[in-house]
């Protein structure tokens, strides 16, 4: 059995660019420097002198996407804790997703389309709205690529925070329901990130409204398989 550098040099990289970039959001509280973006932006620097191409990434770090298996049962706890909230205002929390996700189906497709995508992209593309734990297997139950959708994710959540926080200023939002709703669907992971530093209620909303997204979803796989 022979000892193989790369993995422990990738595993460790990403490792080191998290913590360093989390410590340096912190301090700064500059969007820009999160590890949302950051992070990505390190590796492809250095992956890009060394040839490296994201199989290859993917296949040394792949432990890392081990811990979706956890993360997904923990979305039981967000729920939970907002039960309360949930029953009073589900017709209006179902709607919003129900309407937001659509979009971003169709908004997808449509884009797909008019770059003239192959199917396999396109389909991994559907996806990109839902957090990534349910993005992934949506993905691969409709014929696209999990790896690839989890790209599509990444930069759906990250550009999503960052437009959230201008759309704020100029849409009449004012309960912090709509106010984290609206991260919560259109930005997942990062979207959550982005709705806590506006305020502690806005930041549950979307943590609640990104995991319920993500299992409506799920339960609509079978009718996506049918239409794409």
């Amino acid at each position: 059995m022979t000892f193989e550098p790369m993995p422990l040099f990738w595993l460790a990289l990403t490792l080191l660019a998290y913590l360093g970039s989390r410590w340096l959001y912190r301090r700064t509280g500059r969007y820009l420097l999160s590890p949302l973006i950051l992070v990505p932006v390190l590796l492809l620097a250095i992956a890009i002198p060394l040839n490296t191409a994201y199989a290859e990434y993917s296949r040394d770090t792949h432990w890392l996407m081990s811990v979706l298996g956890p993360v997904t049962v923990a979305f039981a706890i967000p729920i939970w804790q907002q039960r309360a909230l949930l029953a009073r205002h589900w017709p209006a929390l179902a709607l919003g997703m129900l309407v937001g996700s659509s979009a971003s189906i169709a908004s997808s497709w449509g884009l797909a389309h008019l770059l003239s995508l192959d199917n396999a992209v396109s389909l991994s593309l559907l996806p990109r709205s839902i957090t990534t734990p349910f993005a992934m297997p949506l993905a691969q139950d409709l014929g696209g690529v999990p790896e690839l959708t989890a790209v599509f994710v990444m930069f759906t959540g990250v550009l999503g925070a960052m437009l959230g926080g201008v759309l704020l200023k100029f849409l009449p939002l004012r309960t912090p329901l709509a106010r984290g709703a609206l991260f919560g669907v259109g930005a997942h992971g990062a979207g959550v990130s982005r709705a806590q530093e506006v305020g502690g209620e806005e930041g549950s909303v979307a943590g609640l409204v990104m995991v319920l997204t993500g299992l409506l979803n799920l339960f609509a796989a079978p009718l996506l398989t049918l239409i794409v």
